[in-house]
């Protein structure tokens, strides 16, 4: 699945009430799901983690839905040319920099 299908298909699945939870209550259920994650990647089981990454990235979908944004392009215009910071790939930055 594309990004452009993961986006279309939550749009399909929700995208009603997405629209009426509106951005902020989305990402307070986005945050829930990335504690629900960091708890699973600390000491769930390897199908808990496959579950939450799954809802993480599903409700990153919804939020770039009510956004407007188009992950697909988003990801294409920040990393398709390599690291953002030093443009290799590779990425050649330091360690203490960010990537």
């Amino acid at each position: 699945m594309t990004l452009q299908q993961l986006q279309h298909r939550i749009r399909e699945l929700y995208g009603s009430k997405d629209g009426a939870r509106g951005t902020e209550g989305t990402f307070m259920w986005f945050m829930e799901e990335v504690g629900e994650l960091s708890a699973a990647l600390r000491g769930g089981t390897h199908d808990e983690r496959v579950l939450e990454f799954a809802d993480v990235l599903a409700w990153l979908a919804t939020l770039a839905n009510i956004a407007g944004v188009d992950l697909e392009e988003a990801m294409a215009r920040k990393y398709g040319a390599g690291c953002p910071g030093c443009g290799r790939a590779p990425c050649a930055c330091g360690t203490a920099e960010k990537p």
